[in-house]
């Protein structure tokens, strides 16, 4: 097997290692997510909650849900750290099973778009820390909205094409 491809397959388990320990973390601290009596969740804070809930929630947690809440987003810098890379090693991988030249670029832009993606990711977590602390959220909330869209469609797009790559057995042309 191609030296190279093993290299790839070494840093994508060593981020899938890192991938599972962090978001089992995450998972667990969750559970702790509450305002007014209910659980809130940190994709409603990405996704789905309007501006105003998200100031809403922010303002009223107490100091311990605001502490849980801010080591999740630390664990979340660990967690994409693992998460992006790893998506690129498994473009990577995918990238070396296919012969066709248009889509080994396209898989090559697409790991290289994980950059992108894990720095939309970053100012996302910038954006939640800071709002933590001053639950103010001014004009950067379209932006924001926007970098949370980015990053998603970013990293599952380069995930679905490659993994079914990079798991054949054969080169694909």
């Amino acid at each position: 097997m191609d030296p190279g491809y093993k290299n790839l397959q070494k840093v994508f388990l060593f981020c899938l290692g890192l991938f599972i320990g962090t978001a089992f973390c995450m998972k667990w601290m969750e559970s702790d997510f509450v305002y007014n009596g209910s659980l809130f969740t940190i994709i409603g804070l990405e996704i789905s909650y309007s501006k105003e809930k998200i100031v809403s929630i922010l303002s009223g947690l107490d100091g311990q849900v605001k502490t849980i809440l801010r080591y999740h987003l630390a664990f979340d810098f660990v967690f994409m750290a693992a998460v992006y890379p790893g998506i690129a090693a498994l473009c990577l991988m995918a990238r070396k099973k296919v012969t066709n030249r248009i889509l080994k670029q396209f898989i090559l832009l697409l790991a290289l778009l994980q950059l992108v993606a894990w720095g939309c990711d970053i100012y996302e977590n910038v954006c939640l820390l800071k709002w933590i602390k001053n639950p103010s959220i001014g004009n950067e909330f379209g932006l924001y909205h926007f970098a949370v869209a980015a990053k998603w469609i970013i990293a599952l797009s380069a995930a679905l094409l490659a993994i079914p790559l990079a798991i054949r057995r054969k080169k694909l042309s």
